[in-house]
């Protein structure tokens, strides 16, 4: 699978007083990179939690911060899945200023009943953007 990127500007509302990132705001560009990658390939989370009664969430993280995005940068988020199984996805992201890193993660991501918020497996129509 080829690696998604989607493009982040930083705002004063994702830094504390000294203009850096607030570090919890990293995942935030995190998850809107994993939305776009699924928006990238015509799907939607509204429509798939409404059509197919799913929703996916976020069960394992790990992050590591390599330097400190500032007020105005430009960021380059990226994501790139890989298919762990009939229920969850692990997505290796960057989060990069220009080439340089600045935050890596590994996201593990669980396939969820929306009424039941038991774990389910990945329908076939999302499964093959994975793969």
């Amino acid at each position: 699978m080829t690696e998604f990127s989607w493009l982040a500007r930083v705002y004063w509302e994702d830094t504390d007083g000294g203009g850096v990132v607030y570090y919890a705001n990293y995942l935030k560009f995190l998850e809107r990179a994993r939305t776009e990658w699924l928006r990238a390939r015509g799907l939607s989370q509204r429509e798939i939690a409404t059509a197919s009664g799913i929703l996916f969430t976020v069960v394992d993280l790990e992050i590591r911060y390599r330097k400190a995005a500032r007020l105005d940068d430009e960021l380059r988020v990226t994501c790139k899945p890989r298919y762990e199984g009939r229920v969850t996805v692990w997505f290796d992201q960057q989060v990069l200023r220009d080439d340089e890193l600045l935050a890596e993660a590994a996201v593990r991501v669980a396939c969820v009943n929306a009424s039941s918020f038991r774990p389910t497996a990945v329908p076939e129509f999302i499964a093959k953007e994975f793969r």
